[in-house]
């Protein structure tokens, strides 16, 4: 498989450099924003062909994800030149669609042939199109995120520890189908000691400065039966976000969370997730997708002793999504360039090493090619987990619609003030206020 993957990168190379990208418009320079992590290094050295290409320098501005839609959104509501390309979060899709940001590419696909029937639709929907479900295409869907699983799969193959778990549960200790199947194996690892040390059940998504808990919660209230409105009314959100399986979703989260974290678990989003994971506090941690290659490579925790499930079903089956597409800043003074660098990344070659170099592309051919599943351990429980995905608001207001999530979530779950209902009661009323001022109620 190796050798595959090698020859594959080699061929994605040769075509690459010796392929020609016909009217390309010309620029010295070109800067990309991005988020500060693992991908964004694997967008760097991919880049290097489209510079040997074309002759145009790449330049880019990350920053941690603390600070990303901070630093960013303010950039494009200030009209800022900074980015001639920016790959924005998933959410921001509506306001930067509506406020003018992004550059609509609906003309430049059909004159290069850019087809998103080549894309996963769920990231067609999730990155690209605004309005929703509508043929209007703001990004270029450019990196597949999902949250999901890891889980240490070296404890959970030890013979006595099987044996007694099967004792206990009547069955095998394995990757959790459920979620009352995953707190049962969180609870059964809740400060066991194990090589000597004591270790706990799993780290979830609790920080409550950005969107951290809503990202972690949401995986839970979906699959109970929590849904942002009624389908056949828009904005009708009462007996939709407090439903009663939506709130039984809600109390089930906060139990994980009271059973089964490591001490210290009140703040915790992508990094400390991963950091209780490499350090061997717990058996299983959330995180999105994106993690994966890096903590396989762990010395310490990847390799054998790792393991990949997508979230857990309960009456409902669906994982948050995550990921961003790429968009041309209607700002900048090089959109003609900025195009023709979408159009390169767009490529199937492209887009295969991308996958490769570590980034998740959102191409079908790339996806679904036959050994995609067995090209890295992740993969399958990637393409599992991009199966089942939904979405936080993609509204204009989605930054306001967020912090009340937040408040009322983190309030209810890490501070322990009021009741599932309350909380849920709470949020129908945050947002419908925010809907009113927005003339959509």
């Amino acid at each position: 498989m190796q050798k595959k993957s090698k020859a594959l990168l080699g061929l994605a190379s040769a075509f690459i450099i010796s392929s020609a990208l016909p009217n390309l418009a010309k620029a010295d320079q070109l800067t990309l924003c991005w988020a500060a992590w693992d991908p964004a290094n694997a967008l760097v050295e991919l880049s290097k062909d489209f510079t040997t290409k074309t002759g145009t320098e790449m330049k880019f501005e990350f920053v941690p994800w603390t600070s990303y839609a901070d630093r960013f959104l303010n950039e494009l509501n200030s009209h800022g030149k900074l980015c001639d390309l920016i790959i924005g979060d998933s959410q921001w899709i509506g306001g930067s669609a509506e406020n003018g940001h992004y550059v609509k590419l609906n003309d430049f696909f059909d004159k290069e042939g850019i087809k998103m029937d080549d894309f996963v639709p769920a990231t067609v929907v999730g990155y690209s199109e605004w309005p929703k479900n509508t043929p209007n295409y703001w990004a270029l869907p450019a990196m597949g995120d999902v949250v999901g699983w890891t889980y240490r799969k070296d404890w959970f193959e030890r013979p006595e520890l099987q044996k007694e778990f099967k004792e206990k549960y009547g069955r095998d200790l394995a990757a959790p189908k459920t979620y009352d199947e995953l707190k049962q194996i969180a609870e059964f690892f809740q400060k066991r000691e194990i090589d000597g040390k004591t270790v706990y059940g799993a780290s979830i998504y609790t920080e409550r400065g950005s969107e951290g808990i809503t990202m972690g919660v949401t995986n839970v209230l979906y699959d109970w039966g929590f849904q942002y409105d009624n389908p056949d009314k828009p904005y009708e959100m009462e007996g939709f976000v407090n439903s009663p399986d939506a709130v039984k979703g809600l109390e089930f989260y906060k139990a994980l969370y009271d059973c089964c974290t490591p001490p210290g678990s009140s703040n915790v989003y992508m990094v400390e997730s991963a950091d209780a994971f490499k350090s061997g506090q717990v058996a299983m941690q959330m995180n999105f997708a994106f993690t994966w290659p890096g903590l396989y490579k762990d010395e310490k925790v990847g390799g054998d002793k790792i393991g990949f499930f997508p979230n857990p079903a309960e009456k409902k089956h669906f994982a948050q999504l995550g990921g961003q597409g790429i968009s041309v800043v209607s700002y900048s003074d090089k959109k003609d360039a900025a195009l023709q660098y979408i159009k390169w990344f767009a490529q199937p070659e492209v887009q295969a090493k991308w996958w490769q170099l570590g980034g998740y592309s959102c191409l079908k051919s790339v996806v679904n090619a036959p050994d995609f599943a067995s090209s890295q351990p992740y993969a399958q429980a990637f393409l599992d987990s991009m199966a089942i995905v939904k979405d936080f608001w993609a509204e204009p207001s989605y930054a306001t619609l967020l912090q009340d999530m937040q408040k009322r979530v983190h309030n209810y779950v890490v501070a322990g003030n009021g009741t599932a209902q309350e909380a849920l009661d709470g949020l129908v009323k945050d947002w419908t206020e925010v809907f009113k001022d927005d003339g959509k109620i």
